[in-house]
């Protein structure tokens, strides 16, 4: 049975500092059917109104030791408890706060597989002027506390057997960050967890990475989010990948677009300020540069991006009239494509950003900073593809909340 209050209320409220990664699977996803030009075969269907979250279904299987929460007991008739596993009946539940978006997963085991039942996603922009203030502002903290109280109503109405809340650069890093998650449990009853940027990184990877074109290259997945970009490096082959290097920088589409405003509207400034976004991240790109030198030269290197500018460009190449997951999500998109697109992107006026399909008014400011973050990890690593992830952050927190059951389980029916 669930809580009365939002049941993540286990997981300590706090920075936590990463340890050592190592292997990043709990469970992973099977790879979406694909056509016969090596992208999903869903491409032909268009989902109505574009919406992200909407009826998706998520596939999973394999186990590892390496997960991130305690496991619930369940008492049973003689009151020791036991562990019983994942069960299809019950809900769970992943939560993720980043500094321009607030989404929420809740999804029920189905054998190996896990069903999507419930899912949540608004524009909060939490990280607004964080940049330049070192704090959240009122009214963003107002903005995202009514977004979380629609996530703890679903939590309770799902009926959540075991969730994990947590929060990313945006609280990692304003001064009443701490502040704002104790008022966040105060109103909705939700814990959210600040977790640190390696963390970040292993539950991007742990989401996707079973969307990595397939091969024996070494490969980078990336996540360009609000407040900071991740780039995770895997070593090449095993059907777990291995995270040989990482990095994580404080340029997200929100900060970088605060970093760097508009100072006017002529082809000449757009491009001075595309140029100005391109250095500071390829400056912050250079240690992570020059320690992967070695790799950049092996032969098939691979790439995977999740974040909302790739499945946005995604989109683009695909000339979609509205957003549709179904198409995007492992998508393997040409890089010059991207690139081309990135271009275009950066030298038209925000209305003409905003008029096009799959962008908007929310995005057409942002999209110009995800833009300049996407080619400058271009140029760090020149993979001729690129593939597309509609999944991540939320996708690993389920993995390892379904995983550590499973491995407690098993410990425990060793041990009875």
């Amino acid at each position: 049975m669930a809580d009365t209050q939002p049941p993540d209320t286990q997981t300590k409220t706090g920075k936590k500092r990463g340890g050592k990664s190592g292997k990043v699977a709990d469970f992973r996803y099977k790879r979406p059917s694909r056509s016969k030009d090596g992208n999903p075969a869903a491409r032909k269907g268009r989902g109505k109104g574009g919406g992200r979250d909407n009826g998706v279904r998520s596939d999973a299987n394999g186990s590892s030791q390496r997960v991130s929460h305690k496991p619930r007991f369940t008492a049973n008739h003689s009151n020791k408890p036991r562990f019983s596993g994942p069960r299809p009946n019950q809900a769970y539940a992943a939560l993720d706060l980043g500094t321009n978006n607030c989404r929420l997963l809740i999804a029920r085991p189905s054998g190996e597989n896990f069903t999507v039942i419930d899912a949540f996603s608004r524009v909060v922009k939490l990280g607004e002027n964080l940049a330049k203030s070192g704090r959240l502002s009122d009214a963003a903290m107002d903005r995202t506390l009514e977004a979380l109280k629609v996530c703890s109503d679903k939590l309770r109405r799902r009926n959540v057997h075991l969730a994990r809340s947590v929060a990313t650069e945006a609280c990692r890093r304003a001064e009443n960050g701490a502040e704002f998650i104790e008022r966040v449990r105060e109103e909705t009853g939700i814990v959210l967890d600040i977790i640190s940027a390696e963390e970040e990184a292993r539950l991007a990877v742990l989401g996707c990475h079973i969307l990595l074109e397939q091969g024996q290259g070494p490969a980078i997945i990336f996540d360009i989010g609000g407040g900071s970009t991740e780039l995770v490096l895997l070593e090449a082959g095993g059907p777990i990948p291995q995270i040989k290097d990482w990095l994580s920088v404080p340029w997200g589409v929100v900060s970088l677009t605060d970093t760097v405003p508009r100072t006017a509207s002529s082809d000449e400034a757009r491009a001075e300020r595309y140029a100005e976004m391109r250095r500071l991240v390829l400056e912050s790109f250079a240690p992570f540069k020059e320690r992967i030198g070695d790799a950049v030269n092996a032969p098939g290197i691979r790439l995977l991006g999740t974040s909302g500018t790739v499945t946005t460009l995604a989109s683009l190449h695909l000339e979609l009239p509205a957003y549709d997951r179904k198409a995007v999500d492992g998508l393997i998109v040409p890089s010059q494509s991207m690139r081309d697109i990135s271009a275009r992107l950066s030298s038209l006026s925000r209305d003409d950003r905003s008029a096009l399909p799959c962008i908007g008014n929310d995005r057409s400011d942002l999209v110009v900073a995800g833009c300049a973050i996407l080619e400058s990890i271009l140029d760090i690593w020149p993979a001729e593809r690129l593939g597309v992830a509609d999944r991540g952050i939320r996708e690993g927190i389920l993995r390892s909340l379904m995983a550590t059951e499973l491995t407690a389980a098993r410990d425990h029916g060793k041990t009875s």
